[in-house]
């Protein structure tokens, strides 16, 4: 298990002065590149060898959001490593050890010269295979996620320079970021599910696809002839 220290930001907060959902996924992804970063197989090991972990699918329960000037521990650990697929979770945790999120991810081992999935290099897994721990025992929900009823479409939005990260695509916490603008006023997300496609890149155009459903939202950011780039269901009231 690999985790670090940090406390809540003024800048990481929302009204209420709790975590965002976007800044709690900014830690759980800084978590996971730390780690990759401190054994040395990280942003510039993968660059050289022309590879990429791509975020395929992730879902997060939220207990609880930190405080402002909480102090917390983000921690996270892969636990199987299938073909050209990784499976890594995340905790966030107060001053108690009471964990206030978790959650599991699956990531796509890539070749960036032919953008195409490939088995995990055996350097790779043999650097992670000692800290692997065991999975949190949870009832997660499948991968894919459905998608059933009408959607109500907004505005589409232009992918920007903020938007991209070092494999100069979308980072994956963005979507959520503009997803949220289109929950319900005073929505509060317990869980959220969010399902890759593709990735977006900077001057595309995202077309939001809007789904209510009793118990939560489902939103859908696609490309002009609705091919989704992300589809994201959150839970919550």
């Amino acid at each position: 298990m690999y985790d670090f220290k940090s406390r809540v930001r003024y800048s990481e907060v929302n009204s209420e002065r709790q975590l965002t959902l976007p800044a709690l996924i900014d830690y759980l992804q800084n978590c996971c590149t730390f780690q990759s970063e401190d054994m040395n197989i990280g942003v510039e090991y993968l660059e050289q060898h022309h590879a990429a972990w791509v975020l395929s699918s992730w879902e997060i329960v939220m207990n609880r959001y930190p405080k402002l000037a909480e102090h917390i521990t983000v921690s996270t650990w892969p636990y199987s490593f299938k073909g050209f697929y990784g499976y890594r979770n995340f905790t966030i945790k107060d001053e108690a050890g009471e964990i206030c999120a978790f959650a599991n991810s699956v990531w796509v081992y890539m070749d960036t010269a032919t953008m195409r999935p490939v088995r995990i290099a055996k350097e790779v897994q043999d650097a992670y295979i000692p800290v692997m721990d065991e999975a949190i025992q949870y009832d997660w929900s499948d991968r894919k996620i459905r998608i059933e009823g009408t959607p109500v479409e907004k505005e589409p939005v232009l992918v920007q320079r903020f938007h991209i990260d070092t494999n100069h695509h979308m980072n994956n916490g963005k979507y959520i970021l503009v997803a949220e603008e289109y929950l319900p006023e005073n929505f509060k997300t317990e869980s959220i599910r969010v399902e890759y496609k593709k990735a977006a890149v900077i001057g595309n155009m995202l077309y939001p696809e809007v789904y209510e459903q009793q118990n939560g939202v489902t939103i859908v950011l696609a490309d002009e002839q609705k091919v989704p780039y992300a589809i994201m269901q959150f839970r919550g009231k």
